[in-house]
């Protein structure tokens, strides 16, 4: 158990690193035009219009309406440094968006498009947000299923499909900054004092 804590807690520590450079060369890589893989994508949306309700998972008023579920519940535990943590990191994460479109200069129909603002703010807001009710199999899992539906939602509408890798390398950089600096572990705070509770006993 210590073991895998240590091993959570320098993922966390390294991650932003790596994911910020990966998202660096993966945008360096693509350039500014399509690629074999993103043409894929847009030939299957094409084929498969059904796919574009996957929208949904990245539409802004369904992201917002989970923020704040995360920030009423995170502010009635009086967990402050988390609740910075989940105010302050999606408009930090759009904003790193905007700055990376205009420095990578790529376009999808006219418009700035690497990385996905929509997918980058998806992956924040739903990392915060399980964040809020902890870090464990079932969270994670729902997650990463409700990710993968919202970039490859984008992927085949709005934006080329690598738009959404880069988004997602930028949101998961971002969390991990966003953990620190709420010094999470990723285990549930209550989880904790419950466990420690009964250790130690009465």
């Amino acid at each position: 158990m210590i073991g895998a804590d240590v091993n959570l807690r320098n993922a966390v520590r390294w991650w932003p690193l790596i994911g910020l450079s990966a998202m660096v060369a993966l945008g360096l890589v693509v350039g500014r035009g399509s690629t074999s893989i993103d043409d894929w994508f847009t030939d299957l949306g094409h084929a498969h219009h059904v796919l574009g309700r996957l929208l949904f998972f990245t539409d802004p008023r369904v992201l917002v309406g989970l923020l704040a579920v995360g920030v009423v519940v995170v502010l009635y535990q009086r967990r402050w440094r988390l609740a910075a943590a989940v105010v302050l990191t999606p408009p930090i994460a759009i904003a790193a968006a905007r700055l990376a479109k205009r420095l990578f200069g790529r376009l999808h129909d006219g418009a700035l498009a690497y990385p996905s603002g929509h997918s980058t703010a998806m992956v924040v807001v739903v990392g915060v947000v399980v964040m809020v009710v902890g870090v464990n199999a079932w969270t994670v899992v729902v997650a990463t299923v409700y990710c993968l539906f919202g970039l490859v939602g984008q992927g085949v509408t709005y934006h080329y499909f690598t738009d959404t890798i880069g988004a997602l390398l930028l949101g998961t950089a971002l969390l991990c900054l966003a953990a620190s600096m709420a010094d999470l572990t990723g285990v549930n705070p209550r989880a904790t004092h419950v466990t420690a509770t009964v250790s130690m006993g009465p």
